[in-house]
């Protein structure tokens, strides 16, 4: 019989040391069950360290990917760590290696597994909100546009603070770049809703874009009323054809043209604590109303007598679908039927093409349906 991984905890973490070869005949069984009752007793986040593994086959890896899906129902995560070259090779081989997050080592994971992108997003976002406040009230003459200069030199009014200062279209550009990061913020806060990667990294760029264009605006209008109806003219013959298919995105559009607005005028400290605000509140209500999954049937049919049912879910865990084996047909090719909850931000086109792989895979056909009674 083969005995238990070794198991010890690490902060939130729970490190397995398997010590014997991952094979088929007992220990890659018996290494799946301990990781599927792991996880159902709570414990999400695991760290399986691999050094001590010196073989693996099917078993073994199916065994580490459904101990990764079980691992991303439950929003936690399965990472490897030392795993030998032999072992690593055999991974590479099935098409499963890109799955998992592989580490040299134990330690390496351990501090792999700080959320590093939140920590710098929220250093940078903090940042930037402060010392566009600070600006905005240690220099707040100085930073109205070009509009109020050329109003007030026509009217012979003498220009406050260093309006016509020659560095000045150096200051401008600086509220372009501003309002460009303040863009680049709010876009890695908020993902747009397009489930398609190409319509929703177009989203991402007009987000940014739109901020910068609202700001340029401002710096050109300024306070004249001529002005604006010429740049609303010259808006009136452009089309936004991009699809939102989420009334949030439009919102989330239309408070990105106002920060650039603001930052165009100069009003910097209105527009460091009004992006402050726009991220926490994005940020609360991603944690109040988390996004549901999307529940669909997937039909996969591949040629031949055997199913590629490693593949099939390695592409899932890939994609973090949780998927659960319905019906199975086999006569001269092999069906098998998945409900799957997938995330609304997955493609299926993209998702049927990975489990088609080019045919490599033995992948014949891939249907999506959604249930009856979901």
């Amino acid at each position: 019989m083969a005995a238990p991984s070794e198991t010890e905890t690490v902060g939130d973490r729970l490190l397995l040391s398997p010590r014997e070869p991952l094979l088929a005949g007992g220990a890659a069984e018996a290494f799946e069950g301990q990781l599927r009752q792991l996880i159902r007793g709570g414990r999400r986040h695991l760290v399986v360290d691999m050094t001590g593994v010196s073989a693996i086959d099917s078993a073994g890896i199916r065994a580490l990917v459904r101990g990764h899906t079980s691992a991303q129902r439950a929003s936690g995560s399965l990472r490897l760590a030392g795993a030998r070259p032999a072992v690593k090779r055999v991974l590479e081989l099935s098409h499963v290696a890109s799955v998992f997050e592989q580490y040299d080592s134990v330690e390496a994971a351990r501090y792999a597994a700080l959320p590093w992108r939140q920590i710098l997003v929220t250093i940078g976002g903090i940042i930037l909100c402060s010392a566009m406040v600070y600006a905005g009230i240690r220099w707040s003459e100085q930073l109205q546009g070009f509009g109020e200069a050329t109003d007030n030199l026509l009217s012979g009014e003498r220009p406050r603070g260093t309006l016509m200062h020659p560095l000045r279209p150096f200051l401008e550009l600086l509220k372009l770049v501003l309002a460009a990061l303040v863009g680049l913020l709010v876009s890695t806060i908020h993902q747009p809703s397009p489930r398609e990667r190409s319509s929703t990294r177009s989203m991402e760029q007009a987000q940014t874009l739109l901020c910068v264009s609202g700001a340029m605006m401002m710096i050109i209008i300024g306070n004249s009323l001529a002005r604006a109806f010429g740049i609303a003219g010259a808006a009136s013959i452009i089309r936004f054809r991009t699809p939102v298919d989420d009334p949030k995105d439009v919102t989330i559009l239309f408070l990105l043209m106002g920060l650039g607005m603001s930052t165009g005028l100069g009003a910097l400290a209105v527009a460091g604590l009004g992006t402050a605000f726009l991220c926490i509140t994005l940020l609360l209500l991603d944690r109040v109303a988390r996004q549901s999954a999307r529940v669909m049937l997937v039909e996969i049919v591949a040629g031949g007598r055997e199913f590629p049912t490693t593949h099939v879910e390695a592409v899932f865990a890939r994609n973090q679908v949780t998927f659960e084996p319905r019906e199975i047909t086999q006569a001269d090719d092999v069906t098998i039927k998945y409900q799957t909850w997938l995330s609304p931000q997955v493609a299926l086109e993209d998702l049927s093409g990975q489990l088609m792989a080019g045919g490599s895979a033995g992948v014949t056909a891939v249907s999506w349906e959604r249930p009856k009674h979901a």
